[in-house]
């Protein structure tokens, strides 16, 4: 790889997810990594490096850059490191400017959206340009949408393994979570969102394959109209499902995971998410609920009057309010077989910590690959924008290191 001055660059170390990772940087990642803070507050910057000195003394302090998020700075930035990990949110008010400059310039990057309209913005006009020059460009490698992508590719890999076939479907939920709640951030981002889309927009990022490297399969597993009218239904191993919030972006990056890999995913594959829920009432209850939260954020007084009382960017939960926080994922794949009764995987992820924590450390973890395995990961992905699923069992075995299992089994 390339010698630059910088390992990587942590852009927007102020905001609350950005904290999360360079702490994480600091705490677990190489003593030797050249790595600098960048952002438009170079006071603010110092104040997080001197935070962050004290939590690892043996550490080299990071330099501090001055960074306005414009073409004549970021271009000079991404020159200087291998990879970007970017903090600044909301992404598509932002960080459209950071992405032209790594696709331009060969620079890797990661970043922690959930933004799927920006996603597929940036699809459009970069990743011809960063496959061009060698950039391997990951967005949403937080809690949006890694847990999800990285389960189904090692339930899909298991299945390839063990039964000798590709994957005809799988299906995650969100077995468990608490949360203490969403940070400033998050909650800017979803109002900002609601503010610059057309329903149509909206309406387009809900396709399943919108952000697809290639058509859908012709024959996706049809759904029961009862389960599409109440949001609920109940899956064999999983129990009883209603709708996901979550799923809006998880489905998307999926599904650009399998037209990525369609060698490894098959020519057939589906994926879908829900959140499990405790009885069939309160799943048809938490579907409408959801419909009708995503009906209100599209009239703007409703969004002034939300922003009166959400967390301001850059803050969010207390530490000592998060103590208890954990998330599950549980799925199952289907191999694609001829049949009644194809072979099923189980599989299950675990983290116990704050989701904005995990998120931190899905960042920097990440940014490790890209590093140490940049020629495989280029291969498998074939470069340009990917996700995260391209990072394979190298970023598994990162993740296990720091508290995130995986497991998967077949099914007897």
């Amino acid at each position: 790889m390339e010698s630059k001055p910088y390992d990587v660059v942590l852009l927007g170390p102020t905001g609350y997810t950005g904290r999360f990772c360079a702490e994480h940087i600091v705490k677990h990642l190489p003593t030797t990594l050249k790595w600098a803070l960048a952002g438009r507050s170079l006071q603010k910057i110092e104040s997080i490096a001197q935070e962050l000195k004290a939590l690892n003394p043996d550490r080299a302090d990071p330099d501090v850059l001055a960074v306005q998020l414009t073409r004549e700075e970021l271009h000079p930035l991404a020159q200087k490191t291998l990879v970007i990990i970017n903090c600044v949110g909301p992404y598509h008010l932002y960080s459209t400017p950071v992405i032209e400059a790594c696709a331009s310039n060969g620079t890797h990057y990661v970043d922690a959206t959930g933004e799927t309209p920006w996603v597929r913005e940036i699809i459009e006009k970069y990743h011809e340009t960063a496959k061009a020059n060698g950039a391997i460009i990951i967005p949403s490698v937080g809690i949006e949408s890694a847990p999800a992508d990285l389960l189904t590719w090692a339930l899909v890999k298991r299945v390839r393994e063990d039964l000798s076939s590709h994957t005809r479907e799988v299906i995650c939920a969100i077995n468990e979570m608490t949360s203490s709640g969403a940070s400033g951030g998050t909650l800017s981002t979803i109002l900002s969102t609601f503010d610059t889309l057309t329903v149509s927009d909206l309406l387009k990022s809900a396709s399943p394959f919108t952000l697809a490297a290639s058509a859908p399969p012709s024959d996706i597993p049809a759904e029961p109209l009862l389960a599409k009218l109440s949001g609920v239904r109940s899956v064999r191993d999983m129990g009883t499902l209603t709708t996901s919030p979550s799923g809006l972006a998880d489905i998307t990056i999926v599904h650009r995971s399998s037209t990525l890999m369609p060698e490894f995913y098959g020519p057939r594959f589906y994926f879908r998410q829900f959140l499990r829920a405790r009885n069939t009432l309160t799943g048809i209850l938490f579907h409408y609920v959801f419909l009708l939260a995503v009906f209100l954020l599209i009239l703007p007084p409703v969004r002034a009057l939300a922003r009166r009382y959400v967390y301001a960017p850059g803050s969010g939960p207390r530490i000592e309010d998060s103590v208890n926080d954990q998330v599950e994922y549980r799925a199952v794949a289907t191999a694609d077989q001829a049949g009644v009764a194809p072979k099923r995987v189980l599989g299950k992820l675990t983290y116990r910590g704050t989701m904005y924590a995990f998120t931190g450390m899905s960042l920097a973890e990440a940014a490790m690959v890209l590093i140490e395995c940049e020629e495989k990961v280029r291969r498998v992905s074939r470069g340009g924008i990917v996700t995260t699923a391209t990072l394979g069992q190298e970023f598994v075995d990162r993740w296990e290191k720091v508290g995130c299992f995986l497991e998967t089994r077949v099914v007897d």
